[in-house]
């Protein structure tokens, strides 16, 4: 066996069925080899998807996602997706080739330093010298990406390590003595936990990723409501808590729900769970929950304290803490005072629903998603990019599952939602799976449609269509005084061509109720399809600006209610 083989028998042996790569000149060998596997290979565009694509995979199973490249440029392609899975604790394993062990620091023809590189968005890195090492590394690096906090590794494999023999397949796991990632969580402060529980008059729960991550979303029902407290999520948090639940209040912060951003304030109590408090989530730190006491649980102890204050932290994986509360909380009922406080957030999210339903021309973009949730089911997933089509998707669209609202939270890299969505499709084939898209960031990686053909992955395709740099264009008009510098495309493709043009059906919608009719046909006929919609370039989102505070919103918060 050699080394190009010992990487594809190690991938099979973790269970890996499909990778998605780009070869070059130092992965030839390894893919001389993968051409006599049953390993399946996706062939992507540009290798910056294939980190995209791997990274959609693992969010949409859970399971770790696979990317390959060559040295040199194909390596420090694939920087943005590993930095973009890094952000968002997706475990992911990237393999690169590279020059020859004996060119290695000669500034070889298409040599990079991509360990050097991407060491501070990776959890780990290696580069076997030797071939024997690889099946353990292999192992190790699955071990490292999917445990604790979830990441990114890193395997640089020289080129004339493919290609020699190994003496012996040992895939034995490397010790890593500094890799410890606590699971259960202290019982001393759970016990403390569960007595600022039922001291509370107002609790609020805020739930991120690593409620997802950590399958804990049972556990978080169960939690919400034996103790009744509205829950709030953060972006990457959307399906941790079924959103269309009476308890569920939406999104928190800078494009969050009003309600949300206008009760956090009010509690007395909130326990955030698997989430890092980022500033988009929090605004400025200095206005965000200053008289109320703060659990908070996250398996990452450098992010307990790190930008808001705690008054309990409790570190560990959020499925086995939360299990550990709910049997403590066994035969706990609520208060009349946290009664009457939920009975009050219910209220306010009620009178609060944001507009959705409009019969504009240009479509109003609040609308369009409107259509595409009365078409989704509950087992949808959706990718967005990044920019406002992704906050009008985290906005107005109820996720109501795990793992099927995907999205670049931490990098914010536009490019992401439609590769990603392929890499969605590949682990999750039965179920729909849709890209909503600005028209900037489709731009950037429009070659994708070419793998959708090439292997018959039935993505549904959305572009938002304002010929804008939307996000940057709504911030100049609310924060520039109007002064739309180089955000406005005075050229653009006809994206139903552009579509064609690759052997993809595509259909431009510009009136009301056609993006809910031509979407329920394309899952009907489950084949690839680009849906152009033509949206109002003027349409705002309300936002929290820079270094306001949580409660601080700016535009004009529409509401359903309103509806003449």
């Amino acid at each position: 066996m050699r080394g190009g083989e010992a990487i594809i028998e190690s991938l099979k042996n973790m269970g890996v069925k499909t990778i998605f790569g780009y070869p070059g000149g130092q992965t030839i060998p390894f893919y001389d080899m993968l051409y006599d596997s049953d390993l399946d290979h996706i062939l992507v565009r540009h290798e910056q998807c294939a980190a995209h694509a791997a990274d959609g995979y693992a969010r949409a199973s859970g399971r770790v996602g696979v990317c390959l490249a060559t040295s040199g440029p194909g390596a420090t392609n694939l920087v943005t997706g590993i930095g973009t899975a890094y952000m968002d604790s997706s475990p992911i394993l990237a393999i690169t080739g590279q020059v020859p062990t004996h060119l290695i620091g000669n500034d070889a023809f298409q040599e990079a330093d991509i360990i050097g590189i991407t060491m501070p968005i990776v959890k780990h890195s290696y580069q076997p010298k030797d071939p024997d090492l690889i099946p353990s590394m292999v192992k190790t690096s699955f071990k490292i990406a999917s445990t604790g906090r979830p990441g990114p590794v890193l395997i640089d494999v020289p080129k004339e390590v493919q290609e020699r023999e190994l003496s012996k397949f040992d895939d034995s796991l490397i010790e890593t003595p500094g890799y410890n990632p606590t699971i259960k969580g202290n019982l001393r402060q759970v016990k403390k936990a569960c007595s600022l529980i039922k001291e509370a008059k107002r609790p609020l729960i805020l739930a991120g990723a690593g409620v997802i991550i950590s399958n804990a979303s049972e556990e978080l029902k169960e939690f919400a409501e034996t103790i009744n407290a509205p829950v709030m999520t953060s972006l990457l948090g959307k399906g941790a808590f079924d959103e269309t639940n009476d308890l569920a209040l939406g999104m928190l912060g800078m494009h969050g729900r009003k309600v949300s951003n206008d009760s956090v304030n009010e509690s007395d109590l909130l326990i955030a769970i698997g989430i890092r408090f980022s500033d988009r989530t929090t605004g400025r730190l200095d206005s965000f929950v200053p008289d109320t006491k703060v659990i908070h649980i996250d398996i990452d102890p450098a992010e307990i304290g790190k930008n808001v204050e705690v008054d309990l932290p409790i570190v560990g994986d959020a499925k086995n803490i939360l299990s550990s509360i709910n049997k403590n909380l066994k035969g706990y009922s609520a208060s009349d005072d946290v009664n009457s406080w939920a009975d009050k957030i219910k209220q306010r999210k009620f009178d609060l629903i944001p507009r959705m339903t409009y019969d504009d021309v240009p479509l109003k973009p609040q609308s369009v998603i409107k259509e595409i949730a009365e078409v989704l089911t509950a087992d949808s997933i959706v990718t967005t990019d990044v920019g406002q089509n992704q906050m009008w998707a985290a906005h107005f669209y109820d996720t109501q599952k795990p793992r099927k609202f995907i999205s670049s939270g931490g990098l914010g890299t536009m490019g992401f939602g439609y590769p990603s969505a392929i890499g969605a499709k590949v682990a999750c084939p039965d179920d729909p799976v849709v890209s909503i898209n600005g028209d900037g960031g489709f731009l950037m990686v429009c070659q994708e449609l070419a793998t959708v053909k090439d292997y018959d992955i039935p993505v549904i395709g959305i572009v938002l269509e304002n010929r804008t740099l939307g996000m940057v264009y709504q911030w100049q008009s609310l924060l520039y005084n109007n002064r739309h510098s180089q955000t406005t495309f005075g050229n653009s493709p006809d994206f139903v061509k552009l579509a064609e043009s690759f052997g993809i059906d595509a259909v431009r919608i510009t009136e009301p109720g056609e993006t809910r009719e031509v979407l329920s046909k394309a899952i009907k006929d489950n084949e690839a399809i680009l849906l152009d919609i033509v949206v109002d370039p003027d349409e705002a989102l309300p936002m929290l600006p820079p270094g306001a505070g949580i409660n601080e919103m700016i535009g004009e918060y529409k509401l359903e209610k309103d509806v003449i």
